[in-house]
């Protein structure tokens, strides 16, 4: 898998959240606010957790990829940058 397409994504997101695009769905999210944010952030956790329970290969992956789209989301509207996941996650590791 390349992680270039995350970074790529995250990119983006974060191009919406400082220059709005009119009828983009990011620029929604984020014109929603917190609450609004979070919210779909756990509509699609909840999905993913039903697609996982039932089995259900392919919308697995559809459901992670939303998951993945909405937690990136999630994270530049917090101003936290992939970066500092990721050094979590080294952190951990050597831990």
């Amino acid at each position: 898998m390349k992680l270039d397409i995350l970074d790529e994504l995250y990119r983006i997101i974060l191009d919406r959240k400082n220059n709005p695009v009119e009828d983009s769905y990011t620029c929604r999210l984020f014109d929603g606010g917190d609450e609004t944010i979070a919210r779909k952030f756990g509509e699609e956790s909840l999905e993913l957790i039903l697609a996982f329970l039932d089995k259900k290969r392919e919308r697995i992956i559809c459901e992670a990829a939303d998951v993945m789209y909405h937690l990136f989301v999630l994270l530049a509207s917090s101003g936290v940058e992939l970066d500092e996941v990721r050094g979590e996650l080294e952190r951990r590791r050597r831990g």
